[in-house]
C-alpha cells in the first residue's frame, strides 16, 4: 500500500484500511510520523511541587524517550533529555530537590537548564564543551497548570490546543487539584487507534451506554471540528448535573453536562462540573494499549455526578466493544467501513489527520 487516502466528504469516505491497525510497519512507522510530530501530555506542575526535578519516561514502551522537568531557581520549567551526554547514563532516577544535575557516572555536572558546567579530567580534551555538550532541551508549553512537550512537534502548540483554551477560559484551573487515588490506568487489549475512534463519536452511547444515556440528550449531542482537535458537548437531560457557565461564554444558556476535548493524536480533556479527567492514550503493542485516567477535583461536593459518574463502568462498557473490534477488524472479510454523515465526524476527522501525518 502507497498511502492511506480519506475522502474528504464524509458522506462519500470509507474508512481507514484495516491495515493500518493490524500491519506491524505502520505501527513502527506511527512512532516517527506520528507521536514524535505531536504534543505529549506530561502532567501538571503539581509534580514539582516538593522537588524541581522530575523524570519522566514519554510514551513508556513505544517512544521510550527518557526525559527529565526541572524548575530552576527563577522558578521557571525546563524539559531535558534525562541522558547524560558522555555515556548515556541516565542522571535523575527519582523525583528530587537538587540545585544542579550531576552525572553519577563519571561526575559531569549540568545547571537545571541542561547547560553543562563542568567534566572531570576533560582538560586534554580539544574543542571542549560544543553544544553537544549540554543536555537536549525539549520544547514545553504550559497551559494553566498542565505541561506539554513533543519530541519535535510539528504544529506550534498555540495552534493545537486554541480551540479549547478559549472555550473553556473562564474554568478556574489554580483550583483543579490532581487525586492519584482518584486516577487509574487501564490496559486494553486493542489498537490505539480503535480506543480513539470509539471515544470520537457519540454514535454508540444508546446502544453500549445506557447509564450515560439516561443523563445526557442524545437528539442534542454534537460533534465540532477543528484543525487538530474536537469537542463533543454533552447536554444535561432536565434535572441533570450542568454546568453553571458564565455569561461571557459562548455556550451561556445552554445545559452543558461535559466537554469531551480530543486532540490529535491520543489526549482527551474531559470537563464535568467537578473537574476534569485526562484520558492519555499509550500505544504498547499493535493490540495492546494503555489508558491513564487522571483525575483533577474542583468541586468534590459534584464527583461522581451527572455525565462524570461512574466512569469506570463507562470505561468497561467502551473496552468490551473496542477488543472486539480489534478482534473483527483480522477477519477476511472487512477492510473498510463507511460513516454516519451526523454522527462520526469526529472519526473521519481523526482518519483524515492520520492520513495526512503518515503519508
Amino acid at each position: 500500500m502507497s498511502g492511506f487516502i480519506i475522502d474528504a466528504d464524509i458522506s462519500k469516505a470509507k474508512t481507514i484500511s484495516t491495515e493500518f491497525y493490524v500491519n506491524p510497519q505502520y505501527f513502527e512507522q506511527a512512532k516517527e510520523k506520528i507521536f514524535s510530530r505531536t504534543w505529549q501530555f506530561i502532567g501538571s506542575n503539581d509534580l514539582l511541587q516538593q522537588n524541581n526535578c522530575y523524570p519522566y519516561v514519554l510514551l513508556q514502551n513505544y517512544l521510550d524517550e527518557p526525559l527529565v522537568i526541572t524548575r530552576d531557581k527563577e522558578n521557571s520549567f525546563h524539559c531535558l533529555s534525562n541522558v547524560c551526554t558522555h555515556r548515556g547514563n541516565l542522571l535523575i532516577y527519582e523525583s528530587c530537590q537538587t540545585s544542579h544535575i550531576r552525572c553519577k557516572y563519571h561526575g559531569r555536572l549540568f545547571q537545571l537548564d541542561g547547560h553543562m558546567t563542568s567534566m572531570p579530567e576533560f582538560k586534554e580534551v580539544q574543542d571542549f564543551p560544543s553544544a553537544s555538550d549540554h543536555l537536549h532541551q525539549l520544547p514545553l508549553f504550559q497551559w494553566g497548570k498542565w505541561l506539554f512537550t513533543g519530541l519535535n512537534p510539528t504544529i506550534e502548540a498555540n495552534i493545537v490546543f486554541n480551540e479549547m483554551m478559549q472555550r473553556i477560559s473562564w474554568m478556574p484551573f489554580n483550583e483543579f487539584v490532581f487525586r492519584p487515588d482518584l486516577s487509574k490506568d487501564y490496559f486494553v487489549n486493542a489498537h490505539w487507534a480503535l480506543y480513539c475512534e470509539n471515544y470520537l463519536e457519540g454514535f454508540h452511547i444508546p446502544f453500549v451506554h445506557s447509564g450515560l444515556n439516561a443523563v445526557i440528550d442524545y437528539g442534542e449531542y454534537t460533534t465540532e471540528l477543528f484543525r487538530y482537535s474536537s469537542l463533543q458537548l454533552g447536554i444535561a437531560r432536565d434535572g441533570e448535573d450542568c454546568f453553571d457557565l458564565p455569561a461571557t461564554s459562548i455556550d451561556y444558556g445552554r445545559n452543558i453536562a461535559a466537554y469531551y476535548f480530543w486532540v490529535f493524536p491520543n489526549m482527551m480533556f474531559n470537563f464535568y462540573p467537578w473537574g476534569l479527567s485526562v484520558n492519555i492514550v499509550q500505544p504498547i503493542a499493535i493490540d495492546k494499549t494503555k489508558v491513564s485516567f487522571l483525575t483533577y477535583i474542583w468541586r468534590e461536593e459534584k464527583y461522581n455526578r451527572g455525565a462524570g459518574s461512574d466512569l469506570d463502568k463507562v470505561e468497561m462498557e467502551d473496552e468490551e466493544v473496542v477488543q472486539n473490534v480489534q478482534k473483527g477488524i483480522r477477519s477476511r472479510f472487512y477492510d473498510h467501513g463507511r460513516y454516519s454523515v451526523t454522527r462520526e465526524q469526529g472519526t473521519h476527522h481523526f482518519h483524515r489527520l492520520i492520513a495526512e501525518f503518515m503519508n
